[in-house]
């Protein structure tokens, strides 16, 4: 397939996911949710802020989207020896609370590299032509928030080695519960470094 077509497609398959897949996919209390996170607080922060740097932040996340990704992880379609069991002990209305919960919190995001930062800038916003990576605001929008209709996740301010270390996962077939392929499909494209150096400007960025 050639890169343009490949770039073309992705970029399609993102705007055609967000008029797909219908809004209010949530639902939970956010009280409940409170307090069912308190074993999630021990890796995630109580507010959604992770302290270990390959521990994602929850916080600000898309309601939809934490949703899908707890689900997989009960399904086995995404898998962790940490998350899978943890998961596997929640009931749907959990998942929602949770979800709920933590999306109604505030993301505290990192301190990005900034010798890294001009590379990861032109990757997130332009891509690659050369070798069919497409932009991330395709999916992920300008400002890096995401696409909460198509559980396309927020970006912004996530850790920088947990954002790493999942690329690197869907580029060797490790991670694979995303929709159509399309995060496999171009991180295998992606060098060591425009992984890293994207990882490093996605936690900087703001809204």
């Amino acid at each position: 397939m050639k890169k343009s077509v490949l770039v073309s497609l992705v970029a399609a398959s993102c705007m055609f996911s967000g008029y797909a897949v219908a809004e209010g996919q949530g639902g939970g209390d956010a009280a409940a949710g409170k307090a069912k996170a308190a074993v999630c607080g021990a890796c995630h922060g109580m507010d959604g802020n992770s302290v270990n740097p390959e521990w994602p932040n929850l916080a600000g996340q898309g309601e939809a989207y934490i949703i899908k990704q707890l689900h997989d992880f009960k399904d086995k379609k995404r898998v962790n020896p940490t998350m899978s069991p943890q998961a596997a002990a929640l009931t749907d209305d959990d998942i929602k609370n949770v979800a709920a919960y933590f999306t109604g919190q505030t993301v505290k995001g990192g301190k990005a590299d900034q010798s890294k930062v001009a590379l990861g800038e032109k990757v997130f916003r332009g891509g690659n032509s050369a070798t069919g990576v497409p932009a991330c605001t395709g999916c992920h929008g300008p400002d890096g928030m995401g696409n909460p209709a198509a559980k396309f996740p927020r970006l912004a301010g996530q850790k920088a080695k947990y954002i790493e270390n999942q690329l690197k996962a869907f580029r060797t077939g490790a991670r694979a519960n995303d929709a159509g392929k399309m995060m496999r499909n171009l991180a295998v494209r992606m060098t060591d470094a425009e992984i890293e150096a994207v990882a490093q400007y996605i936690t900087g960025l703001r809204k």
